[in-house]
């Protein structure tokens, strides 16, 4: 087998058996009395409230597709509404799949269906995770400061650092931006048009300075993360040992969970595990802190594998006009 083909096979398959392995792992690791009780607190658990995180989950989307359009507008695009939803949740499936591979889909889907450049729509979904990014980090700072001895005990203990993980982003899109600038000096074919894909992609980075509605952006911004905080919180509702949890564990635990699904594709099986031993330091056992990372991230996910199956396959039926 080719070494490319290798490498995509591994880049596939890893993340995704790491993340049987963890569930396997999970279960296995735990007495018959404790899973006992994991699957009967997931069964009896209050479905109003998970409806509640479901439709909170689901107006962040629309958010997301909505607040895209403030970053395309300066370029002179004006992408009809569907399709930037149906993009959107298109490229949280292909995540499930293949981490980060959703962006590529996502830049691709709104090429094709709004003839707008790949490279341009690309540049401002970058922009968009650098304005995520910042909010990540407000709400770190604000965990930290709300909760801090138990998130730097957990962070300790699981040999992470948040402030690395964001800083190493950050360096990435500088080290990018400062490649650009080189190839551009370049005359080799190649590079030319490299460059030419660069500068598409610079352009759209750089629409997040030009926008005119910078407010209403901003407020989608905030809207969307308000929704993540919010869709997770009343997940506490669902079971009895979480109900009591206090708004600085349900803070810790958020930013952990948003750490640990990034680990693998769309954090199965490292999303429960990190619930259970995050809240175990607010007075959870780890089965009910378990059954509440299982119920939240499995209503989430199927909502995107839902919304974003029937986005790639509507998605020609709505555009075959054009």
């Amino acid at each position: 087998m080719p070494r490319k083909k290798i490498i995509k096979f591994a880049k596939t398959t890893l993340p995704l058996l790491l993340g049987v392995f963890l569930v396997w792992y999970s279960l296995s690791s735990a007495t018959p009395a404790e899973r006992a009780e994991l699957w009967n607190n997931i069964l009896l658990a209050d479905h109003k409230w998970i409806a509640i995180s479901l439709f909170l989950g689901l107006l962040s989307h629309m958010s997301r597709a909505y607040r895209w359009k403030y970053l395309l507008e300066p370029m002179g695009y004006q992408p009809k509404f569907a399709n930037s939803f149906m993009a959107v949740m298109g490229g949280y499936l292909a995540n499930l799949g293949v981490p980060r591979s959703g962006e590529v889909l996502r830049g691709a889907t709104i090429s094709t269906y709004e003839d707008i450049p790949f490279e341009k729509a690309f540049g401002t979904i970058v922009s968009e995770r650098i304005a995520d990014l910042l909010m990540l980090l407000l709400i770190v700072i604000a965990g930290l400061l709300i909760q801090t001895e138990g998130l730097l005990n957990y962070f300790d203990n699981h040999d992470i650092n948040p402030f690395v993980s964001i800083g190493t982003v950050f360096i990435a899109v500088l080290l990018g931006i400062f490649l650009l600038k080189l190839i551009k000096r370049s005359q080799h074919s190649i590079m030319v048009k490299i460059r030419n894909f660069a500068r598409g992609l610079l352009e759209g980075m750089r629409s997040i300075l030009q926008m005119k509605r910078k407010k209403e952006f901003i407020f989608h911004t905030v809207f969307i993360w308000s929704m993540y905080l919010l869709m997770f919180y009343v997940i506490k509702f669902t079971i009895p040992e979480t109900t009591p949890l206090s708004i600085a564990g349900i803070m810790a635990a958020f930013i952990v969970g948003s750490f640990a699904i990034s680990t693998t594709n769309g954090g199965i099986g490292v999303y429960p595990i990190a619930m259970g031993a995050v809240l175990l330091l607010f007075g959870v056992n780890q089965q009910a802190g378990e059954a509440f990372g299982w119920i939240l991230w499995g209503s989430q996910t199927v909502l995107v594998i839902l919304l974003g199956g029937f986005s790639l396959l509507f998605l020609p039926i709505f555009n075959q006009k054009k």
